[in-house]
């Protein structure tokens, strides 16, 4: 089974609706980005819903100790995913000092496997994302998925989960499906006028959960 992540949540509405839905995890952009949060206003939002089992993604650039501290005053995260050219020591820390499983976001490119390798036994999960100039990340923009074997083969080398982000939708979903990815992590494949959209969520389960 195919595990989802719905990602860049921004308001009550977006909270709500994916609280509802079949999504494993619900993640929150803390890094500057058109779908950056604040942790007062999440820490609300959830304040009025029920998640169950689904579990809390941060998604951060270049964190701080004090930057992450500062969202775990408010909103208690299962993951922190570090979204940006972070340093090995930089997740390490974080580790140390929050006891909550890193991972770690890597642009596709002919090297990522190599720099991939190079996070075993640190990072505590991936996220395999589309770069573009000039943005970390939600850019709902797709890779050549003929590769994500690769990467789910060394993420299951180092026993950690490994999910698939960028361009993601109700109508390529199946596309991906072919190729097995653990996990799929969509932000704006479910949303329509900048929010979240429940029409496209329940045309993404349909197909992943069949599946």
């Amino acid at each position: 089974m195919t595990v989802l992540k719905y990602c860049g949540n921004r308001s009550f509405h977006d909270v709500q609706l994916v609280a509802h839905s079949k999504a494993d995890y619900i993640g929150f952009v803390f890094a500057e980005s058109k779908r950056k949060v604040e942790p007062k206003d999440v820490k609300q939002w959830l304040s009025f819903v029920e998640l169950g089992a689904k579990q809390i993604v941060g998604v951060f650039v270049h964190p701080t100790i004090c930057s992450v501290a500062s969202v775990l005053e408010h909103v208690p995260l299962s993951v922190i995913q570090c979204h940006g050219m972070e340093t090995v020591q930089t997740v390490k820390q974080l580790k140390e000092s929050f006891h909550i499983p890193v991972w770690k976001a890597i642009h596709h490119a002919p090297e990522a496997w190599t720099y991939m390798r190079a996070w075993k036994g640190i990072a505590d999960g991936f996220v395999i994302d589309s770069g573009r100039k000039g943005a970390w990340g939600g850019t709902g923009i797709s890779f050549d998925w003929s590769v994500v074997p690769y990467y789910m083969e060394e993420a299951t080398r180092q026993g950690v989960p490994c999910f698939i982000a960028g361009g993601i939708t109700p109508n390529n979903v199946e596309q991906l499906l072919v190729y097995k990815p653990f996990g799929i992590d969509i932000s704006s494949g479910i949303e329509e006028n900048e929010q979240k959209n429940e029409q496209k969520i329940k045309q993404i389960e349909q197909k992943v959960k069949i599946c």
